[in-house]
C-alpha cells in the first residue's frame, strides 16, 4: 500500500480523550483510540476545544467521504470498502479540482507549496506520491 497514515486529528469527543479537566491528572487514563495509534506509530492531535473552524473541516471532510462510499453503496465485505476508499482518495486528490485550492488538485496544490515554501515540509512531498517509480507524476507537475 503507497499510503501510511502519520497523523491522526480528531475533535476532544470520549471516545479520542479524557475531558480536559481530567487530562494530566493522577487519576487520566490512555485511552484506546491512543493506545491503537501508538501500536501504529501514528501520531494523535486533538482539535482545539471550542474551536469550530477546525473541527468544521475535519467534520466536512468525513462527511464528503461517507457520501461517496458508504451512503451511495453496499459493500460486500470491509476489503470491497477499503479498495473503493482508496480509489475515491486517489481520485479526490490527484483528480478533483477544488476551488478553494484556486482550481489546482491537492496533489498540484501540494507540489506548488512544496516548491515555494519547502521550509515547511518534513520530508519531501514528492517522494511520498503513488505512480511509476519514486513520483514522476509530481514531477511534471512541478515543473
Amino acid at each position: 500500500m503507497p499510503y501510511r497514515i502519520h497523523t491522526i486529528l480528531t475533535d476532544n469527543g470520549i471516545q479520542f480523550a479524557e475531558q480536559p479537566r481530567n487530562r494530566k491528572t493522577a487519576w487520566s487514563r490512555q485511552m484506546r483510540f491512543d493506545m491503537i495509534c501508538e501500536a501504529n506509530d501514528i501520531e494523535h492531535r486533538l482539535t482545539k476545544p471550542n474551536d469550530p473552524w477546525t473541527n468544521g473541516q475535519v467534520e466536512r471532510m468525513n462527511r464528503t467521504i461517507k457520501e461517496a462510499t458508504v451512503k451511495r453503496f453496499h459493500y460486500e465485505s470491509h476489503d470491497q470498502l477499503r479498495t473503493h476508499l482508496a480509489d475515491f482518495m486517489a481520485a479526490y486528490n490527484f483528480a478533483r479540482r477544488l476551488k478553494t485550492l484556486s482550481g489546482l488538485t491537492p496533489c498540484e496544490y501540494i507540489a506548488k507549496i512544496w516548491t515555494s515554501e519547502p521550509d515547511r515540509f518534513i520530508v519531501d512531498p514528492i517522494h511520498q506520491m503513488p505512480g511509476l517509480g519514486s513520483g514522476e507524476r509530481m514531477v511534471e507537475i512541478v515543473r
